[in-house]
């Protein structure tokens, strides 16, 4: 499985960007994406996921100005961001369960529910 993300950048707040992930060789029949983001001096943290089911959470910090969603492709997931602070400066990964749907808590499960993980992608937001 290899997971590659791309779309981060440099932008000013308030400004919007779209990370994509495509997932390759990820073929179990549940499954579950999600997005994860490392802010300096923090814990990875889960930010939103989509599962086989067409389920979708997004973590309680970004919502309202982050959405996850699906491509025409099934293996690609996007996480549009908009309305960014300072504060969603960070590294974003894109993560892949070892064939599981996400479930109800999969954001509160965090790290430990997914088993396949991107390299990430830097997003900086100037103020």
């Amino acid at each position: 499985v290899q997971l590659v993300e791309s779309g981060g950048g440099s932008v000013q707040s308030g400004g919007s960007l779209r990370l994509s992930c495509v997932a390759s060789r990820y073929t179990y029949s549940s499954w579950c994406l999600g997005w994860f983001r490392q802010t300096p001096g923090h814990a990875r943290e889960a930010v939103a996921a989509f599962g086989s089911d067409g389920s979708s959470t997004v973590a309680d910090s970004v919502k309202g100005r982050f959405t996850i969603s699906q491509g025409s492709a099934t293996n690609t997931l996007y996480l549009q961001m908009d309305n960014l602070e300072p504060e969603d400066t960070g590294m974003y990964y894109c993560a892949a369960s070892r064939g599981r749907n996400c479930g109800p808590y999969i954001l509160r499960v965090g790290e430990s529910g997914f088993g396949y993980w991107g390299h990430g992608t830097q997003v900086t937001v100037s103020s």
